[in-house]
């Protein structure tokens, strides 16, 4: 997993202040601290508060094979993945329509794993260290004995810039994956299957 100076992490080695650097202290990944697909019904970001997602995440962080991957450049980390078995994204699970629409998909096979956001640190972001961590995902998943790993990703850059943590499906098209299905008009379902 290592080149040059970059090398990937687990979030669990890496720790979760390396994920907070990745994060920064303003934007949409300190209010979500990747918990949006967590929730349970009736939470919402606003009502449990940053410090409470924060608290959430370190919780997911300690166990293996954890929440996502750290990508580190000279000993600076500077890019996140959310990464787990599809089955453990319990909002993903019961309300986005994306991962379900016009699909016979198990919901609780541990076998199929979801990429589910990207978050590069400012000062090094348009660099591809998404794309990167992309790879890993899949290969730590493989490892992690995946089946099958997806995402969600937008159609088109021409969006509102908050969306694009879930990555373009261009960028999962170089790594490698299919386009499923197209459950909406801006959202896809791309798949690797092993």
């Amino acid at each position: 997993m290592a080149t040059d100076e970059w090398r990937v992490s687990t979030a669990a080695a890496a720790g979760f202040e390396a994920v907070q650097q990745v994060f920064g202290s303003r934007g949409p990944a300190t209010l979500c601290h990747c918990q949006r697909y967590q929730l349970a019904p009736g939470e919402s970001f606003a009502a449990l508060g940053a410090e409470e997602l924060a608290f959430r995440l370190r919780s997911e962080i300690v166990g293996d094979p954890g929440p996502g991957l750290v990508g580190i450049l000279a000993g600076i980390p500077v890019a996140w993945c959310a990464t787990q078995p599809r089955s453990q994204y319990r909002g993903l699970l019961r309300t986005f329509r994306v991962p379900w629409e016009g699909r016979d998909e198990d919901r609780a096979d541990r076998s199929v794993w979801a990429v589910t956001c990207f978050v590069t640190r400012a000062g090094h972001r348009r660099r591809g260290y998404a794309g990167r961590l992309l790879g890993a995902a899949v290969s730590h998943a493989r490892d992690h004995g995946a089946r099958a790993v997806e995402g969600y990703p937008i159609l088109t850059t021409q969006v509102i810039t908050e969306e694009l943590h879930v990555g373009t499906i261009g960028m999962f098209a170089r790594a490698g994956f299919a386009e499923v299905s197209r459950p909406t008009v801006r959202r896809a379902v791309a798949r690797i299957d092993f």
